[in-house]
């Protein structure tokens, strides 16, 4: 079996689908039949109550002691400019630069002792084990962004979750905007299904940061002038020509693909996939609360998203490129110079306003209790100013750093206002409470109602999704 994942673009999968084209198939190693998903959706109790998850992920590697963990009694060359600020939650302290944020602390959970340290300190790996649970392979190593998304990877904590799930009519369970982190051919591994099987795999909605209300929704953009009524007819006359394919009825990969042409045409076809994307529907007030940035839009299309029972969302931060080059970076979090600038101009502003105003939307529609808020990232920063690669201790960058970040988790449960965990003194590595990215992904599958991670491979031979780690309960 090949290990890579072919790279099929997945907007001409769902054409082919959506088409009735014959012949096309995709290996799906490690799946889960539907009569398995049901009967896990029965067993699933978790502790939580989170109906959605939305997972907001600052792409680059967000800098946890200049937002969630300062450190105003280290020395000069690790604390920085940055003062904390009190918040609405009693002794609870976050950046002077998320002041918005600040009036909604006593929603949040702030965990400030996750230690993801990887073998690469880089960001495939980092990527990879934040977003699955699971300990990057060696070959994060030899391979370093060469390492392609493989077949049996180990699956996406929202594939995970989407799995658990009863099957919705005309929505997916796991939806993916406003991009694919990152261009091909270094696409991030660890945001797939993988062994679990590709129909559990994200639909990806793409956003730009030119345009940030309009969204490349899938039904629209699919079906271009074909109506609904042609769209019918074609999966009618679909419906006739399998009549001479029955011979297949029995494989696994046929029943799997059948599956994702009728996922595909309940899509196409739903009212309630147009209308959940048409964002410029939305009151002036409510987009200019969230802000006009494509990260804000995405924040507030999943919160449409929510409102129509998608139950896994995943925003990745988009980069903006006009300010690649003053944060050394590729214009997202990965702040390898004038680190406290770009911070201060750019990063945190529109992070503060965009999610604060997702926490106060969620609050004021009732919806908060039942959906958990996560933010995270592929690591955290070296809590010592300078990086090499950026002038040194000039170039007022931080680079890597994967041995100590802070994780942010409100509602679905979640009591709010309260610190998990701690740094030490200088912010390098957790000392009370020390926690790994498997730890938050069970905290998540824990918050979702989901307790019952076992799967089947090809022989039908019982494993584990996710053995490692423990849900953080305290928190609930």
């Amino acid at each position: 079996m090949t290990r890579i994942i072919q790279q099929a673009d997945r907007r001409a999968f769902l054409i082919a689908s959506a088409t009735g084209f014959a012949g096309l198939h995709f290996g799906i190693p490690g799946k889960v039949s539907a009569g398995e998903q049901d009967t896990l959706v029965s067993q699933n109790r978790g502790g939580g109550k989170a109906k959605s998850v939305i997972l907001f992920f600052l792409c680059g590697g967000a800098s946890h002691i200049d937002t969630w963990d300062l450190k105003p009694q280290a020395p000069a060359e690790y604390r920085g400019p940055f003062k904390p600020i009190s918040t609405s939650a009693p002794g609870l302290q976050i950046s002077e630069h998320l002041p918005q944020l600040a009036k909604q602390a006593h929603h949040l959970a702030v965990i400030r002792s996750v230690c993801g340290t990887v073998n690469t300190n880089d960001h495939h790996a980092g990527y990879y084990y934040n977003l699955t649970g699971h300990v990057p392979d060696v070959t994060f190593k030899t391979l370093g962004n060469d390492r392609r998304p493989y077949a049996d990877d180990w699956p996406f904590m929202g594939s995970v979750v989407a799995s658990r799930r009863p099957s919705q009519l005309g929505l997916p369970n796991a939806i993916t905007l406003p991009h694919k982190p990152s261009r091909l051919p270094y696409t991030r591994p660890g945001q797939f299904a993988a062994r679990l099987g590709v129909e559990f795999d994200p639909l990806y909605v793409k956003g730009s940061v030119a345009e940030p209300l309009k969204f490349q929704v899938p039904s629209l953009v699919l079906a271009g002038d074909v109506t609904p009524a042609q769209l019918q007819s074609r999966q009618q006359l679909l419906q006739t020509l399998d009549v001479a394919r029955r011979q297949f009825d029995y494989s696994p990969i046929e029943r799997t693909w059948k599956r994702h042409q009728k996922r595909t045409l309940d899509l196409l076809l739903s009212s309630q996939t147009s209308t959940m994307f048409d964002i410029e529907s939305e009151p002036e007030s409510i987009r200019t609360r969230y802000g006009p940035s494509i990260n804000s839009t995405s924040l507030l299309l999943a919160r449409r998203m929510v409102e129509a029972g998608v139950p896994f969302i995943t925003v990745f931060w988009k980069e903006n490129e006009a300010i690649k080059n003053k944060c050394r970076s590729a214009g997202g979090w990965d702040t390898h110079g004038n680190n406290f600038e770009c911070l201060k101009q750019h990063l945190l502003p529109e992070f503060d306003q965009a999610f604060s105003a997702l926490i106060e939307d969620l609050q004021q529609r009732n919806l908060l209790d039942e959906t958990l808020l996560v933010v995270n990232s592929e690591m955290g920063r070296t809590p010592k100013i300078g990086d090499p690669r950026s002038g040194g201790v000039k170039g007022a960058g931080r680079d890597h750093w994967t041995h100590c970040q802070s994780v942010i988790m409100a509602g679905g449960g979640i009591q709010g206002g309260q610190a998990y965990g701690s740094s030490d003194r200088l912010g390098e590595y957790p000392a009370e409470h020390p926690l790994t990215p498997a730890d938050i992904a069970k905290t998540v599958y824990y918050a979702a109602g989901i307790d019952n991670l076992q799967a089947n491979d090809q022989q039908g031979r019982p494993y584990n999704l996710l053995e490692e780690g423990h849900p953080i309960e305290q928190l609930f």
